[in-house]
């Protein structure tokens, strides 16, 4: 198949940990690249944010990444993108002038108004089949940051909308299905594949990372608040109580100590205030080479969202044979066994999380239980050659449900 992949503010080519690259560019990178592995043909276009960028880079047999000038060649907010999609959708649609692909995947609800416009366009006409991955949903988002959700109010109809319009939906997990349907999105449109894990770098042989005190719990991913990692500051009183005082928090992500980073300045004057700052290290970004090491010296990963669409985090630490301790959260309930790979928790629940971090580090047999039943998990469910399976199996229904259908009535509001 030629398939078109298209993230908008989520580029493969990204470096991970800032403020709007995290695991939607894993998951474009890794299941782009698994397709291709699998004989498939894939471009994937991107917004070009910065002005060096070449406009075309290969990165292995199959698989190309375009950079798309739509708007300004300079890191512009995901929330702010919207007035630019209609640029992307020009530009993708002048790429297929010669050949338009098989299938279009879009990532996030703005490619999908991006593709949804581009399929209409050119040669290719309505003929172009439109699967959407939404990697987050605008009512989970509201519905937990309220006024603090800054989507463009565009958001609340154009994301329905688009369910509708798409020819499938792939959805990362079964609680995001359940929120499509409560969208009125019909589920017989929805396929699951969940996100995915690379198991070649992932594993639980090799070196670790050095650690200072008797105990490491590791918080890993973007510094943002919906991410819950001050909770997890806010745990280590709790924990410290509960007989763990030489413990250190490790939180991998954002920009440091160093930087500008508002979160991180944030958690460094929380865990000031509480007084655990000696515990606590912000190493900031990390190459992702390094991160096995990472994984691999802590006693636990810390996963403590406020809400999660799916989650790469754990399964990366389950593949490396450490127990996550995680917020019973949307993805993280399919990913993460209770008690079989790792201890849930109720979401925003500082002391919740200090009692099971303190049951895992109290009995290091109950970690080696987890963390080895975690990496047999992790190997057997979420390969990305598995999860590159799945999503073909989409593919092919949408494909032929365009066969025999003519394209539904255009998307309101998508023209911009």
């Amino acid at each position: 198949m030629r398939i078109s992949m298209i993230s908008e503010h989520a580029s493969p080519l990204a470096a991970l940990g800032g403020v709007d690259a995290g695991g939607q560019n894993v998951h474009v990178a890794a299941l782009s690249g698994a397709l291709a592995r699998r004989g498939h043909r894939v471009t994937v276009y991107t917004r070009r944010d910065a002005p060096d960028l070449p406009t075309r880079v290969r990165v292995q047999p199959g698989l190309e990444v375009v950079h798309v000038d739509a708007g300004p060649a300079a890191y512009v907010p995901k929330d702010d993108l919207l007035p630019f999609m209609g640029a992307l959708a020009d530009a993708i649609a002048e790429d297929w002038a010669e050949a338009a692909p098989d299938v279009v995947h879009a990532h996030f609800w703005m490619s999908g108004v991006a593709a949804l416009d581009a399929a209409r366009r050119g040669p290719a006409g309505s003929g172009v089949p439109v699967v959407q991955t939404f990697h987050a949903l605008g009512t989970v988002k509201r519905r937990h940051q309220g006024a603090d959700d800054t989507s463009p109010p565009e958001r609340r109809f154009l994301e329905p909308s688009l369910g509708r319009a798409a020819d499938r939906i792939i959805a990362t997990c079964s609680d995001e299905a359940f929120e499509l349907k409560a969208m009125g999105i019909d589920t017989r449109t929805v396929s699951i594949a969940p996100c995915g894990v690379d198991l070649e770098l992932f594993s639980s042989e090799g070196p670790a990372d050095a650690k200072r005190r008797a105990h490491r719990i590791l918080s890993v991913g973007r510094l943002v608040p919906r991410k819950g990692v001050d909770l997890v500051i806010r745990s280590l009183p709790h924990l410290k109580d509960l007989g763990f005082a030489d413990v250190e928090l490790l939180i991998v992500g954002g920009g440091g100590t160093g930087g500008r980073d508002p979160e991180a300045r944030r958690l460094v004057e929380l865990a000031r205030s509480l007084g655990v700052a000696g515990q606590v290290e912000l190493r900031g970004q990390v190459p992702r080479d390094a991160m096995p090491g990472i994984f691999r010296s802590a006693d636990a990963v810390a996963c403590t969202p406020w809400y999660e669409p799916f989650g790469i985090v754990p399964l990366e630490a389950m593949a490396c044979g450490i127990p996550v301790v995680a917020a019973a959260v949307g993805g993280l309930t399919d990913s993460v066994v209770d008690r079989g790979t790792g201890l849930h928790v109720p979401p925003r629940n500082p002391e919740a999380i200090a009692g099971a971090l303190a049951a895992l580090l109290a009995s290091p047999r109950l970690r080696t239980k987890l963390g080895r039943a975690g990496e047999r998990r992790a190997r057997a469910r979420y390969s990305w050659n598995r999860v590159a399976e799945e999503t073909e199996k989409a593919y092919r229904l949408a494909i032929a449900g365009m066969a025999g259908a003519a394209r539904l009535e255009p998307m309101e509001g998508a023209a911009l």
